[in-house]
C-alpha cells in the first residue's frame, strides 16, 4: 500500500471517528434531556440566602438588577462587589444605604480587577463574617448573579425542593440560564437590535436552553453538574471546606464556575442543575464581543485541563462523573484537532474534483454523490435538531419552519465557537491570561471622562459617621483597558457624603473592602 493511501486512510479513519463521537455524545444528551422530569419546590424560609453579584462598571444595569432581587426573593441578602468601576456603578449602589439588605463591598485598585473570582472571594469574606460564630453554615446558600440577571421569582421555591436544599446531601445547584431579551416580557425591555442582532440573541438562548440544558441532564446521571458563572447557588459550609483546602473558595482560572464545580466534587460534595427555575442574562448581538467571551470560556477550559489527574485519582468521584469530566476538558483540544481534519478533507475532495475527468460532473457521477448526505448528518443534522427541541421544550410558538432554520443557523454559528477555541490556543501559547468585561449594548459610549467610587488607597478624611476620599486632584478621562490602573484620587460624588457607615480598610495582602450600610 503506498503512502499516499496510507495517509488517505489515516485521514477518513480520523474524520469518521470524530464524526462518530461526536453524533453518539449529541445523541446521549438529547436522550436524557428528552427523559428528565419536574420536581417540586419547598419553602426557602429555613434557608438563609446571600446573593452576590459583582460589578465593575455596571451603572446602566446594577439598580434594575438590585430592586428586582429585593422585590423577588425578600428572604436574600444582596452583596454587591464594586470591583473598582469608574463608569458611576458605585453612585448607583449608594442609592440602596437604607436597605438593610444591600451591601457594598468596595474593592480598589492596585488589588481590584484581578477577575471575576477575586470579586467573589471578597464577599464571601464578608459574608463569613456577617454570620454569627454559632450559625449553622450548612443552611447559609450563596449564590452568584451578573449584574444584569433577572432571577426568575420562583427560583428560591425550586432551589428549596427535596431534589436541591431541600436534601443535605446537595452541595451546590445550577439553574437554567436563558437570555434576558428572550424572557417574559415583564422581565425584559423592548430593544432596537437588528435582524442580524436578533437572530444571535435567538441562538443564544437556544444554545443555553437546549444543547448546554441537555448537557447538564446528562450530568445529573453522572453525578457531575457543572456550576456556571450565572445561577449558580452553593452551600457555604462546602465554600469554607474547600477555602481550607486551598485558602479561597474560587480561584485563578478564567472559567472560575467550572472551577468551583471541580472543586465541590473533589470535596464529596453534590451538585445539581435545576430545569425548574431560571436566570435570564443580556445577550450580545455583535459577533465580536461574543467571539471574544467564547475565548475566554474556552480558554479557561483549557486552564482546568490541570485538574484532570485529581480527577482521575479521586476516589470521591464515580467512573461515570469522571468520564463526562475528561470529555469536557478534552472538548477544546478534540476542536483543534478536527479543525486541521477536516480542512484536509474539503482539501482532498477539492483535488479529486478538479483531477476526475469531466470535473464536478465526472466526479459526482463516480460516487461524489454521496457526500452531501453525510454532511448532512453527521456535520449539519447533530447542531439542526436542537432548533427542534428548542421547540418543544422551550418555545412551542416557535413554527417547524423556524425551528428547523434555527438549527441550521445554529449549525453556522458554531464556527464562531471553533474560531474562539484558536484564538483561546494562541492565548495558551503566548501565556496571556488578562480578563477583560465584556461591553453590554446599554453601556454609555464614549466611557464617562469622571470616574465614580474610586478612592485613593490610605487617602480617606472622616466626615460625621462615614470616611470618604481626602480632597482630590483633578480627574483623569476613565480608561477601558483590562490592564489594572494605579489608583488616583478624585472628587467624591456629593451623595456620598450622606452614608451613615462606611468603612474603608486597605490592606496589603488582600483586597480592600468598603462596607455600606445602615
Amino acid at each position: 500500500m503506498s503512502t499516499e493511501t496510507q495517509s488517505l486512510a489515516l485521514l477518513n479513519t480520523a474524520a469518521f471517528l470524530l464524526c462518530v463521537s461526536f453524533c453518539a455524545y449529541v445523541l446521549s444528551i438529547l436522550v436524557f434531556h428528552l427523559k428528565s422530569g419536574r420536581s417540586r419546590g419547598g419553602s426557602p424560609d429555613g434557608l438563609d440566602w446571600h446573593i452576590i453579584v459583582p460589578c465593575r462598571n455596571e451603572a446602566s444595569v446594577i439598580g434594575d438588577t438590585v430592586r428586582r432581587l429585593l422585590c423577588d426573593f425578600p428572604q436574600a441578602t444582596v452583596w454587591c462587589v464594586d470591583d473598582a468601576s469608574d463608569d458611576g456603578t458605585l453612585a448607583e449602589l449608594a442609592a440602596f444605604t437604607d436597605q438593610p439588605r444591600v451591601h457594598v463591598v468596595q474593592r480598589q485598585l492596585p488589588d481590584a480587577r484581578q477577575g471575576k473570582g477575586a470579586a467573589l472571594n471578597a464577599a464571601w469574606r464578608r459574608i463569613e463574617q456577617s454570620l454569627p460564630a454559632n450559625a449553622d453554615r450548612s443552611r447559609v446558600i450563596v449564590g452568584v448573579l451578573d449584574a444584569d440577571s433577572r432571577l426568575d421569582p420562583q427560583g428560591p421555591v425550586a432551589l428549596s425542593g427535596r431534589q436541591y436544599f431541600g436534601s443535605a446531601q446537595v452541595g451546590a445547584v445550577q439553574v437554567e440560564v436563558r437570555m434576558l431579551q428572550c424572557a417574559p416580557r415583564r422581565y425584559a425591555e423592548p430593544t432596537e437590535v437588528s435582524r442580524w442582532g436578533r437572530l444571535l440573541i435567538r441562538l443564544q438562548d437556544m444554545e443555553f436552553r437546549a444543547p448546554i440544558a441537555a448537557m447538564q441532564s446528562l450530568r445529573r446521571r453522572t453525578g457531575s453538574v457543572a456550576m456556571g458563572g450565572n445561577g449558580q447557588f452553593t452551600r457555604l459550609s462546602l465554600l469554607n471546606e474547600i477555602a481550607d483546602q486551598h485558602g479561597t473558595p474560587w480561584h485563578g482560572a478564567l472559567l472560575e464556575d467550572f472551577e468551583l464545580g471541580l472543586h465541590i466534587l473533589l470535596a464529596g460534595g453534590r451538585t445539581e442543575y435545576c430545569p425548574e427555575s431560571w436566570v435570564a442574562q443580556e445577550a450580545l448581538t455583535r459577533i465580536r464581543p461574543l467571539v471574544r467571551q467564547r475565548t475566554r470560556w474556552a480558554q479557561g477550559s483549557m486552564q482546568c485541563g490541570r485538574y484532570l489527574g485529581r480527577v482521575l485519582r479521586s476516589p470521591r468521584i464515580r467512573n461515570s462523573a469522571t468520564l463526562e469530566i475528561a470529555h469536557f476538558l478534552a472538548a477544546p483540544w478534540t476542536q483543534l484537532l478536527g479543525t486541521p481534519i477536516y480542512i484536509a478533507c474539503l482539501v482532498v475532495m477539492s483535488y479529486y474534483i478538479d483531477n476526475t475527468m469531466g470535473g464536478l460532473r465526472g466526479w459526482w457521477s463516480s460516487g461524489g454523490w454521496g457526500v452531501p448526505p453525510l454532511v448532512l448528518v453527521f456535520g449539519i443534522g447533530p447542531f439542526a435538531l436542537w432548533g427542534i427541541v428548542y421547540r418543544i421544550r422551550c418555545e412551542p410558538q416557535l413554527s417547524i419552519p423556524k425551528a428547523l432554520l434555527l438549527g441550521v443557523c445554529h449549525w453556522l454559528y458554531s464556527y464562531a465557537q471553533s474560531m474562539a477555541v484558536w484564538l483561546a490556543f494562541a492565548r495558551m501559547v503566548t501565556a496571556r491570561t488578562d480578563w477583560q468585561k465584556t461591553a453590554r449594548a446599554s453601556d454609555p459610549q464614549p466611557a464617562p471622562a469622571r470616574a465614580v467610587g474610586r478612592v485613593a488607597v490610605g487617602q480617606t478624611a472622616a466626615v460625621g459617621r462615614a470616611a470618604v476620599p481626602a480632597q482630590p486632584r483633578r480627574a483623569q478621562p476613565a480608561r477601558r483597558s483590562g490592564r489594572n490602573e494605579g489608583p488616583r484620587s478624585i472628587r467624591p460624588p456629593r451623595h456620598l457624603s450622606h452614608l451613615t457607615h462606611l468603612t474603608t480598610t486597605p490592606t496589603t495582602d488582600r483586597p480592600a473592602i468598603a462596607h455600606i450600610r445602615k
